[in-house]
């Protein structure tokens, strides 16, 4: 008989909590089961990991506010496979983003003046809180990937003068690249390196009350074919390169950006605040050959907690894994009791952290978005290859990995309104069966 590890999530009140088999609501012989079927045979992308980003709001909050027990605790919980959820991507903003304290960049000059040869270029900012605890990350998960993603180039580089709105200068191309190699060959000086960068988060979105870069297709597929991929070659950085880095509902962007730079292009990056997982299938039946990565997604009070907001992140998890995706990463690791701190400006912020830090009281709370990735994160492991699975209950979501050691993780989620009973077969032998209550997680590990 193999041996079975479950977790469930059934309701606020109880949330991916171990359970036995005992423990587990049993099936009579005479209730309709749905099938859930794993077949190890048929194989799809490799995983790279879970994660969220140390934005700088979120450096702060946890280097700086909570006590030194405290972020212990909390580092171990997000990072140690064992005694925490093993999360093993970070994506960090290169420079500020909405979620930083103030707005900078590794260059920031006096109006009207210009660095082309990046004499003042400096990370100095994030070796305060960011990149220590991304040293203290890799400590407790030497298997963590790190990507960077910048919000904006410095404004000095840019028609708009500022990090704020605005393009990049084409005569600054070159010096943008040189900026890429500057920023990964310094985090590499910290013992960092950096696994993939992307040229530009949400290259079409231009908001004017935080650190934006409009970059249409057709630039950003100039940028990394002429300048930002010579460059990597020209230092010898094999750091991957992401294009795009926004959301489902414009696919277009990809496939423009890889018909002009197919070779210079690792993958595509995506996010979900507009259109469906599926996208990302579109592009891989287009370039088979270049990698999935789902880079950004934050829970917020726009779908109201706890079921829908945690349901949310569950199903579209589960989503994003089976139309190929080898990394999901939610966004700001930490944020406060007012979903803070953001940028000069910003206005009211509705995002929600994976930890809440009230910096008032210092209290530390692990939010829905803790207890959802910790579903995937804590049993498909880097390197775990996604293999089939299938529901005769179409009610029943499925997603389920080989892991390296040859242990299935298997994550099942009932989106229906009735709870639902459940085989879960490996080939055609029966495992377990039970009873999933509506809107209820469970995460499997199976040793054969």
């Amino acid at each position: 008989m193999p041996e079975i590890i479950i977790y469930l999530s059934k309701g606020e009140s109880e949330l991916f909590v171990e359970q036995s088999l005992q423990q587990l609501t049993p099936v009579t012989t005479d209730t309709v089961i749905a099938a859930v079927t794993i077949d190890v045979n048929r194989t799809y992308q490799e995983m790279d990991g879970f994660g969220a980003s140390f934005t700088d709001s979120a450096a702060y909050l946890i280097n700086q506010v909570l006590d030194s027990e405290q972020k212990a605790e909390l580092m171990s919980k997000l990072f140690d496979p064992q005694a925490g959820i093993g999360l093993s991507v970070v994506r960090n903003p290169m420079g500020a983003s909405d979620y930083a304290r103030d707005i900078y960049s590794y260059d920031d000059l006096p109006e009207q003046e210009t660095d082309t040869e990046l004499t003042r270029f400096t990370i100095a900012h994030d070796e305060v809180d960011i990149i220590p605890l991304l040293q203290q990350a890799l400590k407790l998960n030497p298997e963590l990937k790190l990507m960077a993603s910048p919000w904006s180039a410095p404004g000095w580089m840019k028609t708009s003068g500022s990090m704020i709105a605005g393009e990049l200068k084409k005569e600054y191309f070159q010096v943008y690249a040189d900026y890429f190699v500057r920023y990964i060959q310094a985090f590499a000086k910290s013992g960092l390196p950096t696994y993939a960068v992307t040229p530009q988060n949400e290259p079409l979105f231009e908001p004017h009350h935080y650190p934006s870069m409009l970059m249409l297709a057709e630039a950003q597929s100039d940028f990394i074919k002429n300048y930002l991929k010579p460059n990597f070659i020209k230092h010898n950085i094999d750091t991957k390169i992401l294009c795009y880095d926004h959301n489902w509902d414009r696919p277009d962007y990809p496939l423009t950006v890889l018909e002009h730079a197919e070779e210079e292009v690792d993958g595509i990056a995506w996010h979900w605040y507009g259109g469906d997982a599926s996208a990302q299938s579109v592009v891989k039946q287009a370039f088979a050959d270049k990698e999935v990565h789902f880079t950004e997604g934050s829970g917020g009070e726009w779908i109201p907690p706890f079921e829908q907001a945690f349901s949310n992140v569950i199903r579209t998890g589960i989503e994003i894994l089976r139309n190929h995706s080898k990394s999901f990463v939610l966004w700001n690791m930490a944020l406060d009791e007012h979903n803070g701190p953001t940028v000069p400006g910003f206005g009211k912020s509705t995002c929600r952290g994976i930890v809440q830090i009230n910096q008032q009281t210092k209290e530390l709370t692990y939010t829905l978005d803790y207890y959802a990735l910790a579903h995937f994160s804590k049993f498909i492991r880097p390197g775990a290859l996604r293999v089939d699975s299938t529901s005769s209950n179409e009610f029943i979501r499925s997603v389920a990995f080989r892991n390296t050691d040859h242990t299935i993780a298997l994550v099942l989620f009932n989106d229906g309104e009735e709870a639902e009973n459940i085989a879960v077969n490996l080939q055609e032998a029966e495992l377990v069966t039970f009873r999933i209550e509506s809107k209820s997680a469970v995460s499997i590990m199976i040793t054969v």
